[in-house]
């Protein structure tokens, strides 16, 4: 009977340790736990945000209207005899130039 409490108190003592040891134990298994949640959160927005820019690209490559409308907004182009009218916080160049 002696022998067998004593490896209780062993395992348990193996397992207390295990649990609260600061390099290892059961705190730093939940610290990890939840930066692999997050580590798979960000991967999932990188994966929607890579959809869209690959939707985009693939856009951009093979309509002209979209190849316009990316001119126009990011460089500020306008065709002679246009007017550019901005909104305030547009964010766009703040000079239209002419191609």
């Amino acid at each position: 009977m002696r022998p067998v409490l004593l490896a209780v108190a062993l395992v348990c003592a193996a397992v207390g340790y295990a649990w609260f040891v600061p390099e290892g134990g059961f705190p730093t298994w939940l610290r990890l736990r939840d930066e692999v949640a997050q580590a798979e959160d960000r991967i999932r927005t990188l994966e929607r945000q890579n959809t869209v820019l690959r939707d985009e690209v693939a856009a951009l490559r093979a309509d002209p209207f979209v190849q316009e409308r990316a001119v126009r907004e990011e460089l500020g182009w306008v065709r002679p005899g246009e007017t550019l009218v901005r909104a305030p916080g547009g964010g766009a160049p703040s000079e239209p130039s002419v191609p």
